[in-house]
């Protein structure tokens, strides 16, 4: 591409704002406490023909690209990558040679977005965001898109407290539902959804018995070994330890609601040994029933 064609920015119908130096100096970055990340540019470029951006030093911020039609090309270090419609790239801050740019048949309409701040580092290390990562395709969401012109538009009424700490928490948002993109809706689960789901809805109807993997499996006609796994993947936890979670948040319920003897609320959740019980609870959630029961007694008398 000729030199003297390249542009990067002012594309018809683009929107694009730059936080100020000065917003960044006296505002966010004396307060990191609310801006553990935060936008220092926001735009979107339609049809960008012959947008091109070359980073020889690499780029302080994290830069996030959506493309929602063409399509566009990109090097990062000696790694070359094309992305295209219904795509997203999230380069992350690195002083790796960066360059990017529409295709030029077909060029690219993008929504991005550069973040940085004191906790980039430990959010692309905690997030695995590294330069081989390539584009990752993400079905075409008007929830993104929503998001992304609120985002804009706080930025765009002016950079007072309010509004840039309203922008940079919708960043968060955001960056969410490109990382964590939104779950299918009921219609739309698989049949290994409808297993998890129905077994946790099983859990919760029968918390005042011992149930175990066995039982919860053959309900399926599962192996153990392969309920536990399929259970574990949707839910980050083992059918066990799920189940003890819904007894120990059913146990704080009951506690609150009123004066029933803990070893009675024991038996209700299938727990004969009272003192095994108790175990279990400090545990999961940190204190004795006894001291969890003070300690609510005495938020409800404070307040």
């Amino acid at each position: 591409m000729s030199s003297t064609l390249r542009r990067r920015d002012g594309f018809d119908g683009e929107k694009l704002i730059g936080i100020p130096s000065g917003v960044l100096r006296d505002i966010i970055q004396p307060n990191p406490a609310l801006f553990p990340l935060y936008i220092t540019h926001i735009g979107y470029f339609p049809k960008a023909l012959f947008h091109y951006r070359e980073r020889r030093k690499g780029c302080e911020d994290n830069i996030l690209i959506y493309c929602i039609q063409g399509k566009g090309h990109y090097v990062i270090g000696d790694q070359r990558f094309e992305v295209g419609a219904n795509q997203y790239i999230l380069l992350p801050a690195t002083d790796l040679y960066i360059r990017y740019w529409a295709d030029y048949e077909d060029p690219w309409t993008i929504y991005w977005v550069h973040f940085t701040g004191p906790q980039i580092d430990a959010f692309n290390q905690t997030l695995h965001i590294i330069p081989e990562n390539g584009p990752i395709n993400l079905a075409f969401n008007e929830h993104i898109i929503d998001i992304w012109h609120k985002t804009y538009q706080s930025l765009e009424w002016g950079y007072s407290l309010d509004n840039l700490a309203q922008a940079n928490m919708r960043l968060t948002y955001l960056a969410s539902l490109f990382l964590y993109p939104p779950k299918p809706s009921l219609p739309e689960r698989n049949k290994k959804d409808d297993i998890i789901s129905a077994a946790i809805t099983f859990m919760s109807s029968n918390l005042d018995k011992k149930l175990s993997v066995e039982e919860l499996a053959q309900q399926h006609q599962l192996s153990c070994s392969y309920f536990s796994m399929l259970f574990r993947k949707g839910t980050g936890m083992a059918p066990v330890d799920y189940l003890i979670h819904l007894k120990m948040r059913k146990a704080c319920q009951l506690i609150y609601a009123d004066d029933t003897k803990i070893k009675d609320i024991a038996l209700s959740l299938g727990y004969d040994d009272p003192f095994y019980f108790s175990r279990i609870f400090k545990k999961n959630i940190g204190q004795s029933p006894e001291q969890y029961r003070l300690t609510v007694k005495k938020s409800q008398s404070s307040g």
